[in-house]
């Protein structure tokens, strides 16, 4: 038999030491690329969401956090709808520094009769926005017309289909790409199809009356800052230019979900440490402990001809495999573990979640293998090193 087939032989001819091995290898794989990939999803969430938004500031009515939470809109998709006179708009663009304000009008629609799905329906004005409208560009060349909507990725209607909203045939011209927030579960349209879709909801009982000087309800008008403009400073002056509304920093309301993703991330990269140096001692005990029941069988190996490195090598070449069938065991059950629940994991922690793209994956699990590689030629490199080292006479002796 030859020397290069003995590390598969070793760990086959005893199993239960191997299967042990290989197991703890796995459960470092399992905690270093699942953890990796939740914490990247979070972090390409958050990204998304603020990209989407693109807005510097969003100026809502004071009311508006008494009625719904925006913030839980974005995130979580929760429903809800706020109004105030359209002339803010106006108002808004007469203040220092703001360089675009574009507005946008908010329904909810009903889980009933009326309405095909139960979704959250964004009016903009193609003419000005730049939060949605770039998006929606990517996914169709055909322009917003007249009863025609876009949907988020996960609203059940497809490209061609129609969505009825409030017993209103909306046609669907475009679906757009995955943002891991409540925004993939949003309809868009234009100003005049909400006009449009407010006076049916009105006909089925849905107020949406405010004290209003024009027939346009607006719900949020998005800021973009002139450029050498103090964002903070705009804000304030908004604050106090209009009335009856409130004006937020986007990236500020935001804060506190960055802050929780940052928790996360220290916790789960604490968890993959305490991990990586549990499975390092109890790897290091294992093949010490392996080297101690394995004198007498390298003495042989020596007295037949085998060098000390040769014998090192193949000691490495044990822990090599063990780590590699951990590795991709690990991967794999992470994979299983991670993947389907995705819409989960968003819900229980209440924060964007966009899985990755195939490639960001890819070079996690390939960098998770290379890890418990790692990990298993250090613990084992201390126990290589000592056995090609045994005094072969000494050690047959002892045995005798």
């Amino acid at each position: 038999m030859r020397l290069g087939q003995l590390p598969l032989k070793n760990l086959t001819r005893r199993p239960g030491r191997t299967a042990a091995l290989v197991l703890l290898t796995a459960f470092l794989a399992l905690c270093v690329f699942g953890g990796s990939v939740v914490v990247r999803s979070l972090r390409s969430g958050l990204d998304s969401l603020e990209a989407r938004l693109g807005a510097d500031i969003i100026v809502m009515p004071a009311t508006a956090e008494s009625k719904v939470s925006f913030k839980n809109m974005l995130l979580q998709g929760t429903t809800g709808a706020f109004y105030m006179d359209g002339s803010v708009l106006d108002r808004v663009r007469e203040v220092e520094g703001v360089a675009v304000a574009a507005p946008q009008t908010f329904l909810a629609s009903l889980k009933a009769d009326c309405c095909a799905v139960k979704v959250q329906v964004i009016g903009i004005d193609p003419e000005v926005d730049f939060t949605v409208k770039p998006w929606i560009d990517r996914s169709t060349t055909r322009a917003l017309g007249d009863m025609d909507v876009a949907v988020g990725c996960d609203v059940t209607a497809d490209v061609g289909e129609d969505l009825r909203i409030y017993d209103l045939n909306t046609h669907v011209v475009a679906k757009l790409a995955e943002t891991g927030t409540g925004l993939d579960t949003a309809v868009y349209c234009t100003m005049d199809t909400m006009r449009t879709l407010l006076a049916a909801a009105e006909a089925k009982g849905v107020t949406h009356k405010i004290t209003s000087e024009t027939d346009d309800l607006i719900s949020a008008v998005y800021v973009k800052v002139a450029e050498g403009y103090d964002v903070g400073a705009v804000n304030n002056a908004l604050n106090g230019h209009v009335r009856k509304v409130t004006a937020v920093r986007s990236r500020s309301m935001f804060t506190d979900v960055s802050d929780s993703l940052t928790g996360i991330s220290r916790t789960v990269s604490l968890l993959i440490g305490a991990v990586w140096a549990l499975a390092f001692i109890i790897l290091l005990i294992a093949f010490g402990m392996m080297a101690n029941e394995r004198r007498r069988e390298f003495a042989v190996l020596r007295l037949l001809g085998a060098s000390r490195g040769m014998l090192a090598r193949l000691m490495l070449a044990e822990s090599a495999l063990c780590s590699l069938a951990g590795g991709l065991i690990g991967v794999g059950a992470a994979a299983v573990a991670v993947f389907p629940f995705a819409t989960l994991i968003e819900t229980r922690l209440g924060l964007p979640y966009l899985t990755p793209p195939a490639g960001t994956i890819l070079a996690l699990a390939a960098g998770t293998v290379l890890a418990t590689l790692l990990v298993g030629a250090l613990s084992s490199a201390w126990s290589a090193w000592r056995l090609s080292r045994t005094d072969v006479g000494i050690t047959l002796r002892e045995g005798a």
